[in-house]
């Protein structure tokens, strides 16, 4: 796939497929638009009657053009409200034209959309972002693909000379495309190891500094809470620690922390018929977001020094299984009752949480698929967003909207934390059904002292069984493009 950021007008392109945003206050037809429905003989308005096009966003049609014109196919594209038009709305709308492209077989794609706030850079990368983003197909574990055509050539009109920004649009496209193929691969392929030699590969390509730290390791800085997740497993867990360091001085330093869990059985609190077992290879996803970003940022070269880390185990069942009751001492000396062995996410996470802090960062934002409680309370769609500190609380969130990605910020209710008192140990590990992601997050705020943190509890976002906007059916990538704005900010 070659992107052309082109200054051909657009009554002047020649290709297969011209798809044309119309926003809907562009209805009806006026100036440009109304001379491309005069070279195609009416078609343009043709299509917008027969089908009752109104410009409603997410809204498509494409007809075919007679011979001798300079195009074989022409679609439009809806984009809503002209006045609430963002850049995820190109995206989305990038998205919606290369799947039609693709379904149609154009081997070039022309677009015209309006450029957003008269910032042709961010429009590009915007554009390409949609485009890849939707044609990207995993089709590794299938015997037999067949390709329904293929867009070769996507030429971006009236965006000349942006190559800077197809670079960065191709950068974190790669890291969100890492994440989804992460999350979507079976937990026999993605074993910790495999996340592990995933962070060794992009260190090698793109010159990244990368610690793995074996079980000995671990258990000599008192990993214990990490470990004890770890021991039923007969594959052996896996603490990656990949930094990026910029040329120059760097002016922060962050910390990104991601929970690797490659299979949750649930231990020997086995998750049960209805639980959603057979989906347990997603509880990576916010290592998958983590190696995401990093494979991003490494191409990204801000100047900003990050850390990008996660615990990689599995959570299984056998004769070394942690039991309920069980007590476990983490790297800071925190003791935690295990009285739910299917919480075993935030166990890894206190590890990974204080070893990140000992790097003197100047910040950490955690992301894991936690808890059900966030997702029977922003649904799918929607992340949660903890914090008590609001600044960067506030940077996560400006990030996540120029990403596109939704996250919703949920009390730390301190009182919540009686729920996770214990008679024998410091805490336990889950408190009452009521709250459970806000008691979750109070957990993990238990392993960071004084250094900004945000956790970010993933756990809907990060699959999706249908397409929709310029995610297909599988893993998402969700995650990868805030954390990279983040970083750029």
């Amino acid at each position: 796939m070659e992107f052309h950021a082109s200054n051909t007008p657009l009554l002047d392109w020649s290709g297969d497929g011209l798809m044309v945003g119309l926003s809907e206050a562009a209805l009806p037809l006026s100036g440009t638009l109304a001379d491309l429905n005069s070279r195609v003989s009416g078609l343009l308005q043709d299509l917008i009657d027969d089908t009752e096009f109104t410009g409603k966003e997410g809204s498509a049609a494409i007809t075919r053009v007679g011979s001798g014109a300079n195009i074989r196919k022409l679609g439009i594209v809806g984009l809503g409200a002209a006045e609430a038009i963002a850049p995820d709305t190109l995206r989305r709308a990038a998205a919606t034209a290369a799947r039609l492209a693709k379904k149609e077989k154009c081997a070039s794609l022309g677009l015209s959309l309006p450029i957003y706030q008269d910032n042709a850079a961010l429009t590009t990368q915007a554009l390409a972002e949609g485009v890849y983003l939707a044609l990207h197909q995993d089709t590794r574990f299938k015997s037999d693909d067949k390709a329904n055509g293929t867009v070769d050539h996507i030429h971006l009109l009236g965006l000349p000379d942006q190559e800077p920004s197809l670079q960065a649009a191709q950068a974190i496209c790669d890291g969100v495309i890492l994440a989804r193929e992460l999350v979507s691969a079976p937990a026999n392929v993605v074993t910790p190891e495999a996340l592990a030699q995933t962070a060794q590969d992009i260190a090698t390509a793109h010159g990244l500094e990368l610690e793995i730290l074996e079980q000995a390791q671990c258990e000599a800085l008192g990993m214990g809470a990490y470990l004890g997740v770890a021991k039923a497993s007969d594959l052996p867990p896996k603490f990656i620690h990949l930094t990026y360091k910029p040329a120059g001085t760097p002016t922060r330093k962050l910390a990104i922390v991601g929970k690797g869990l490659t299979f949750d059985s649930g231990g020997l609190n086995i998750k049960g018929a209805g639980s959603g077992i057979e989906m347990m290879k997603i509880d990576m996803g916010g290592a998958a977001a983590t190696l995401g970003a990093a494979k991003a940022i490494a191409q990204l070269k801000p100047d900003v020094e990050v850390h990008f880390i996660s615990a990689a185990a599995e959570n299984m069942i056998s004769g070394h299984a942690m039991r309920p009751g069980d007590i476990l001492t983490a790297s800071n000396g925190k003791t935690i009752e295990v009285n739910n062995t299917d919480a075993e996410g935030r166990l890894t996470l206190a590890d990974a949480l204080v070893f990140a802090e000992k790097l003197g960062v100047d910040a950490i934002v955690d992301l894991a698929t936690l808890t059900g409680a966030c997702i029977v309370a922003l649904g799918d769609d929607i992340a949660g967003l903890f914090s008590e500190n609001d600044e960067l609380a506030a940077a996560i969130a400006t990030a996540a909207k120029a990403a596109g990605e939704k996250f919703w910020r949920l009390p730390m209710e301190e009182k919540y934390f009686d729920g996770l008192k214990s008679i024998v140990a410091d805490m336990k590990n889950t408190g009452p059904r009521p709250g459970g992601s806000i008691t979750a997050a109070l957990f993990l705020k238990q392993f960071v002292n004084d250094t900004p943190w945000v956790h970010l509890d993933v756990a809907g976002p990060v699959w999706t069984e249908k397409e929709s906007g310029y995610n297909n059916p599988g893993g998402t990538g969700f995650g990868v493009r805030t954390l990279v704005q983040w970083v750029l900010a």
